[in-house]
C-alpha cells in the first residue's frame, strides 16, 4: 500500500463513518480514538476532499512539529505551514531566527488568497496579538532586475522594518553593504540574497549560501518583508482574523488549548484578548480530536492503540506479525530510508518463513494499530527504539566553520610566534608605503616595543601563541639569539623523541603481517543482518578496516567516533573476519562492566555464525578463569573479551591476528608497555570517543592510521547539559521529571567512603523510588546482578562511581547527575554523559557543581566546554578543548611539557613536523620510500616588491575579514584556485581592485620561484632580481648559465657572498616578471 492509497483507504473511511457530512454540515464535529499517525492520515484525507483552509493545532510546539513532519510525506507540501510562537516570547536562542523568519512568512502568505493552505501550530504560538493583513501588504517591498531604487531608501525601509545591519549576514533580519553590493535575508527566504546595483538600477539578484558567503544560484526577483513581531506596527488581530469563516480549524486536545490561552492572556497587554478570540472561533468549523468537557456534540470514534515496544528484538517483532496475520490483521512496516527497508525486509524474510507483511518507504513519527479495520502500521524508528529527529531546519552557520573561524581568530594584543623571530604582540593589519606604493602587512610588537612588518607572502610563518590555558609567554627581542637557541633546543629534543616514533612507524610498514583474505559469504551475511543503517563515515571506516586487514602489513588503526555512533558494529565485522580466516580475537577494555557489556553484545550479533567468544574479568571463578585459559590456548575460542588480564603472561593464544582495544587512553603506562610487544605482529584496531591529544597526534603524523565517525546515527538527539549546583529542590525536580516519563536516572557519586549517603539522601528527597548503588569494590555477582536489575527496569535510581562511565548501553536510562563534577576531566565527563541519550528518547545531563566563582579557571572552563559541545559529534572537538585547558605538554611524552610554554602550541607541531621529515630523509631514508608529509617547512620564496598590492580598505572594510583572505591568498597553490578565489571575491564584494590583482599575480611569481629553488625574488625600482641559495643544485645552475649565454637573455649575473644573482632591468609590473622566470622554469621543469 503506498502513501497515496493510504489517503484513499481513509478517505473512504472517513465517508463511510459520516466524517465528511458533519465536516460539511456540522460547526462542531468530535473525533475520539485516534493515536498515533492515524490522526495526520485522517486530517490529510480530510484537507484533501475541501477547498478550504484547514489549522490544526496541537498542544505543544514537539507534538506540532512531529504533525507537521507526517503531513510533508503523506500530502503535497508546498501548502504546508508550522506557525511557531513569537521571538517576543521566552524561547530557545537557536530558534529565535528560524520563529521571526517562519511568522512573518506565513502571516505574508496568508494574504494572498490563490490556494488553500494547512497551517499547524501550538496554544503559545497563537497567543500574541498580530498585525493586520492591511498592514502587511503595505509594508511589502517587491524588487526585480532592472527596477530603479534609491541605495539611502532601501537601506532606511530595511531599518524601519526590523533588520540589523551586521559585517556578514546569517540569519533572518541581517544585511550588509558593500559598495554597490546589499547583502539581505528576508523573512520571506530560506536563504540570503545579494543585489548588485548599477547606479540604483539593479543589474542583477543572486542567492547565497550563509556558511561560504558565495552565491549559489540567480532569480529574477524578491519579496522583502518585515519582521511583523517588531513593536513598530499595531496590533490587535489574533491568528484567527487571517482566515475565512469557511475555514476549518482542528484541535488535538480543545479543552487544553482553550484553557492555556484563557490563562495566560491575562498575563500581558501583548497577548489576544480571550473573550474575543474564543467569540471569533465560533464561527468557523471545529474539530476535536480528544475527549471534552466544553463540547456536546456527537462522537465519531475509532479503535486505535499505540505500537507497542519490542526492544529492539527482531524476533520478538516476527512473532507479533505472525500473530497479527493469523487474526487477520494486514500488517506494514514502515521505513524512513530505502536501505533500512531493504535490510529489514530481507532479515525478517531470510530467517523468519512465512511472515506475511508489506514495507513503505514513509517516514511516519508514530505507528499504531487499527482494530476496526484491522490494519497496522508500526514505524521502524519504534520497532529499533531509534529517536525520531525534527525536519524543521535551521539556517545557521556550521559548527565546523564557527570552530575554524575560533581557532584561527587573531585580536589586538594576542600572542603571536613568527617561526624566525620568536614571540610577539599581534597589533593589526597596517598600511605601510614602499617607495609610494601602498601594501599591507601584518604588524607585530616585540621587546622594546620594537615593530616587525609581515608580509602577506609569509603569513606561513605565523600562528597564535597557544599553550596550557592562561600561560604568559615571554616577548622575545629581535636580533637576539634567544629564539633560535630556544628552537634548537626544543628542535633536539623533540628530534631525540620522535625518532622512536619513526622507528615504530617504520618497522611497522616494513614488516610482514597476515594477510586476511577478501569477504567471504558469511561475512556479507553478517553485514547483512545489521538491523540498523550504515552511516557514511561508517560504510568509509569498515571499507578503510578491510583494506589494512588485507594488506601484508600490520594494520594499526585508531577509529575516532563519538559515544553511541557504532565503532562497536565495525569490530564485530573485524573481528568476524579475522575469524572467518581461523584467526584468534583479542578484545581489550578498561572495565569490568564493559567487557560484560561487549561480550553481550558480540554473543547477540554472532549467535547465529560459526564463532565461540568468551570473557575474562575478575566476576569469573578459578574454574572458570582455568577453563577459559585452556579454552584459548588449544584454539576452542575464537574471540576473548576482557580487562587489562588479557595481556598477562598467563594467558596464551593459539593463533591470534587481530587486537583490538577500547579506549586506549584509559590504560595505565604498563598496560600500553605489554601492548608494545603484545602486538608487533598483529593487527590492531583502537576505538575511542574522545582521543588523548597525545593518541590523536600519533595518527595525524602518520604513525598509525586515522578514521572518524563524526555522522550521527538517523534520528539521534543531541544530549541537554546544564550546569546546576547542588540543591535538593533542584536534583527532585531533574530526578522526578525522568520519573514521570518512566525513565531511570544513574547519579554519579566518585567516592565510595560516603555513597551510601548520597543513597539515603535521595531516598529521603523522593520516597516512592527504589535506589541502589554500585562501586568497583563490590563483589563481582552482587555488582552484577544490580547492573542486570537496572537493566530490567527493577529499580529506578542508580548511584554508582565512574564504574559506568564505558559502554554500559541501557536505553532505558536518560537522565544522568553527575556529582562534583569539577573535578572530572573533560573527557571523562563526555564519556559519562554517553551513558544517556541512547535510544529514542532525548537525554538530559545535569552537572552538579559548587557555585562557578569557587571553581578553579580550567574547571570552570571544563564545564562551559561541556555545555557548549553538547552536539551530536562533539567528541573531537573536545579533546581539543581539552588539550588547549590543560596545555599541549604530553602530544609525545611528559618530557615535553617544558619548552611547549616556551614557543606555543602551534610552533611546536611546526617544529615537530619538521623534526619527523628530516629523521625520514636522514635515518630512515633507506626504510621509507615515500615521506608522507603535510609539513609546509622547507624554506619557501620570499617574494619582496614595491608594487601597490594590498586589498584596499574600502573594498573590504573588515580587518578580520582582510586578514582571513590573506590567509587564503596565502594557501593558494594552483592557478584553478586563483580563478575560484577572483569568482567569490567578485561575488562578494565586487569589481575586484588592481591592487588585489596584482597580488594574486605575486602568488604565481612565488610559485615560480618555488619551482626554480630560489630564496628570494625583489622586483623594486622596476628591476628583477633572483637570488640563488648557497646549497642550490649545480647541474640546474649550469643549466640556468647556459641557457642566458645561448639565448642572449639581457640580465646581469652576479655573485654576492657565494651566492649567485641574476638581475633583470626595466620591468614594470609583475606579468613581465613572470614571463621572464617561465624561460628559466621551463627549462628546469
Amino acid at each position: 500500500m503506498e502513501k497515496i492509497n493510504i489517503i484513499n483507504y481513509y478517505s473512504k473511511i472517513i465517508d463511510e463513518k459520516k466524517i465528511t457530512q458533519s465536516l460539511t454540515k456540522e460547526k462542531i464535529t468530535q473525533i475520539n480514538g485516534l493515536i498515533g499517525s492515524i490522526k495526520s492520515i485522517i486530517f490529510s484525507a480530510s484537507f484533501l476532499k475541501f477547498n478550504k483552509n484547514f489549522i490544526f493545532i496541537n498542544s505543544n510546539k514537539d507534538d506540532a512539529i512531529s504533525f507537521i513532519n507526517d503531513l510533508k510525506e503523506l500530502i503535497p507540501k508546498e501548502n504546508i505551514f508550522f506557525f511557531p510562537e513569537s521571538s517576543n516570547q521566552n524561547i530557545d536562542d537557536k530558534n529565535y531566527s528560524m520563529n521571526l523568519s517562519t511568522r512573518s512568512k506565513i502571516l505574508s502568505e496568508l494574504t494572498i488568497t490563490q490556494s488553500k493552505k494547512i497551517i499547524v501550530t501550538y496554544p503559545k504560538a497563537i497567543l500574541n496579538k498580530l498585525i493586520s493583513k492591511k498592514l502587511i501588504k503595505k509594508s511589502e517591498l517587491n524588487l526585480d532586475i532592472n527596477t530603479e531604487v534609491k541605495l539611502n531608501y532601501l537601506q532606511n525601509y530595511l531599518f524601519d522594518n526590523g533588520y540589523e545591519i551586521n559585517e556578514f549576514v546569517t540569519k533572518p533580519g541581517d544585511f550588509s553593504i558593500r559598495g554597490g553590493i546589499f547583502d539581505i535575508f528576508s523573512f520571506s527566504m530560506k536563504n540570503p540574497f545579494r543585489i548588485e546595483f548599477s547606479d540604483d538600477k539593479i543589474e542583477s539578484i543572486r542567492l547565497f549560501d550563509i556558511n561560504t558567503q558565495y552565491s549559489i544560484s540567480k532569480v529574477n526577483e524578491i519579496k522583502i518583508i518585515s519582521n511583523f513581531d517588531n513593536v513598530k506596527f499595531q496590533k490587535d488581530d489574533s491568528l484567527l482574523e487571517y482566515f475565512s469563516s469557511e475555514s476549518s480549524i482542528w484541535f488535538d486536545d480543545i479543552d487544553y488549548s482553550l484553557d492555556f490561552l484563557k490563562n495566560e492572556s491575562a498575563k500581558s497587554n501583548e497577548y489576544i484578548n480571550y473573550e474575543i478570540f474564543n467569540l471569533n472561533l465560533k464561527k468557523f468549523n471545529l474539530v476535536n480530536l480528544s475527549n471534552s468537557n466544553k463540547l456536546n456534540t456527537p462522537n465519531f470514534i475509532f479503535r486505535t492503540n499505540s505500537q507497542p515496544s519490542f526492544n529492539k528484538k527482531i524476533e520478538l517483532i516476527s512473532k507479533e506479525i505472525h500473530e497479527k496475520t493469523k487474526l487477520g490483521f494486514e500488517v506494514f512496516l514502515v521505513f524512513s530510508a530505502q536501505k533500512q527497508l531493504y535490510k529489514v525486509s530481507n532479515i525478517l524474510k531470510e530467517n523468519y518463513k512465512n511472515l506475511k507483511f508489506n514495507s513503505i518507504l514513509l517516514n511516519l513519527n508514530k505507528g499504531f494499530i487499527d482494530s476496526e479495520n484491522k490494519k497496522i502500521f508500526y514505524t521502524d524508528h519504534e520497532l529499533f527504539n531509534r529517536y525520531k529527529r525534527s525536519n524543521l531546519k535551521f539556517n545557521k552557520i556550521s559548527i565546523k566553520e564557527d570552530i575554524i573561524n575560533e581557532i584561527s581568530s587573531l585580536n589586538v594584543g594576542d600572542y603571536i610566534t613568527h617561526m624566525d623571530h620568536g614571540i610577539g604582540k599581534y597589533a593589526g593589519l597596517q598600511k605601510i608605503n614602499i617607495q609610494g606604493k601602498k601594501q599591507e602587512a601584518v604588524k607585530i610588537y616585540y621587546k622594546n616595543n620594537d615593530i616587525l612588518y609581515i608580509s602577506i607572502h609569509s603569513l606561513h610563518k605565523i600562528n597564535k601563541y597557544q599553550s596550557k590555558d592562561g600561560t604568559v609567554p615571554k616577548i622575545h627581542q629581535l636580533g637576539s639569539s634567544s629564539w633560535t637557541k630556544t628552537k634548537l633546543k626544543a628542535k633536539t629534543k623533540i628530534k631525540t623523541i620522535a625518532f622512536d616514533l619513526i622507528k615504530l612507524y617504520a618497522k611497522r610498514k616494513l614488516k610482514k603481517g597476515f594477510t586476511f583474505s577478501k569477504d567471504t559469504y558469511l561475512q556479507e551475511e553478517l553485514e547483512a543482518s545489521f538491523i540498523f543503517e550504515d552511516t557514511p563515515d561508517q560504510i568509509t571506516t569498515n571499507k578503510e578496516v578491510k583494506k589494512d586487514m588485507e594488506s601484508d602489513y600490520p594494520m594499526d588503526r585508531l577509529i575516532c567516533g563519538d559515544v553511541g555512533f557504532g565503532k562497536t558494529e565495525i569490530a564485530i565485522r573485524a573481528a568476524f573476519k579475522a575469524v572467518c580466516d581461523e584467526k584468534q580475537v583479542a578484545i581489550l577494555v578498561p572495565t569490568t562492566i564493559l567487557s560484560m557489556q561487549h561480550f553481550n553484545t558480540f554473543k547477540s550479533r554472532l549467535k547465529n555464525f560459526p564463532c565461540n567468544i568468551d570473557y575474562i574479568n575478575r566476576f569469573k571463578t578459578i574454574k572458570e578463569k582455568v577453563k577459559s585459559l585452556d579454552n584459548i590456548r588449544n584454539g576452542n575460542t575464537d574471540i576473548l573479551i576482557g580487562t587489562h588480564r588479557i595481556v598477562s603472561k598467563d594467558i596464551s593464544f593459539k593463533n591470534l591476528g587481530l587486537l583490538i582495544i577500547d579506549e586506549e587512553q584509559k590504560f595505565g603506562v604498563s598496560v600500553k608497555d605489554k601492548l608494545k610487544t603484545f602486538k608487533e605482529n598483529v593487527d590492531t584496531l583502537t576505538l575511542t570517543a574522545t582521543p588523548i591529544p597525545r593518541t590523536l597526534q600519533f595518527s595525524l603524523m602518520s604513525a598509525r592510521d586515522l578514521s572518524i565517525i563524526k555522522t550521527p546515527p538517523p534520528n539521534r538527539v543531541p544530549i541537554h547539559t546544564e550546569n546546576i549546583i547542588f540543591d535538593s529542590d533542584i536534583i527532585k525536580e531533574k530526578i522526578e521529571n525522568e520519573i514521570s516519563r518512566e525513565g531511570q536516572i544513574f547519579f554519579i557519586h566518585n567516592r565510595i567512603e560516603n555513597i551510601n549517603k548520597i543513597r539515603i539522601l535521595l531516598e529521603n528527597l523522593i520516597p516512592n523510588v527504589s535506589v541502589k548503588i554500585c562501586h568497583g569494590k563490590m563483589d563481582g555477582k552482587i555488582l552484577e546482578k544490580i547492573l542486570l536489575d537496572f537493566m530490567n527496569k527493577k529499580f529506578e535510581i542508580l548511584v554508582s562511581t565512574t564504574i559506568i562511565e564505558n559502554g554500559l548501553d541501557i536505553p532505558n536510562a536518560n537522565t544522568i547527575l553527575i556529582n562534583n563534577a569539577q573535578n572530572f576531566g573533560i573527557s571523562d565527563l563526555h564519556q559519562m554523559r554517553g551513558r544517556v541519550g541512547r535510544s529514542n528518547i532525548k537525554g538530559f545531563c545535569f552537572l552538579i557543581t559548587p557555585p562557578k566563582v569557587l571553581m578553579t579557571d580550567e574547571a570552570r572552563k571544563r564545564i562551559l566546554a561541556l555545555e557548549d559541545y553538547d552536539q551530536l559529534g562533539s567528541g573531537f572537538n573536545i579533546a581539543m578543548k581539552d588539550l588547549e585547558i590543560r596545555g599541549a605538554g604530553n602530544i609525545l611524552g611528559p618530557e615535553q611539557s617544558g619548552f611547549i610554554a616556551d614557543i606555543g602550541f602551534d610552533m611546536y607541531q611546526k617544529i615537530l613536523n619538521e623534526a619527523i621529515i628530516e629523521l625520514k630523509e636522514e635515518e630512515f631514508k633507506n626504510d621509507l620510500n615515500k615521506i608522507n608529509s603535510n609539513s609546509f617547512l622547507y624554506d619557501e620564496c620570499l617574494v619582496e616588491t614595491d608594487l601597490e598590492i594590498h586589498i584596499p580598505d574600502d573594498y573590504v572594510k573588515s580587518i578580520d575579514e582582510r586578514l582571513k583572505l590573506y590567509k587564503q591568498i596565502n594557501k593558494i597553490k594552483n592557478i584553478d584556485m586563483i580563478n575560484e578565489f577572483k569568482l567569490n571575491l567578485k561575488d562578494r564584494f565586487g569589481q575586484i581592485p588592481n591592487s588585489t590583482l596584482k597580488l594574486l599575480d605575486s602568488i604565481k611569481l612565488k610559485w615560480i620561484g618555488n619551482k626554480i629553488g630560489l630564496k628570494k625574488i625583489s622586483l623594486k625600482f622596476n628591476r628583477l632580481i633572483l637570488h640563488f641559495p648557497a646549497n642550490y643544485d649545480n647541474s640546474n645552475l649550469n643549466l640556468i648559465l647556459k641557457l642566458i649565454n645561448t639565448n642572449s637573455i639581457d640580465c646581469e649575473v652576479k655573485e654576492k657572498n657565494n651566492k649567485l644573482v641574476i638581475v633583470f632591468i626595466n620591468i614594470f609590473e609583475i606579468t613581465k616578471a613572470i614571463n621572464k622566470l617561465k624561460i628559466f622554469d621551463e627549462k628546469l621543469n
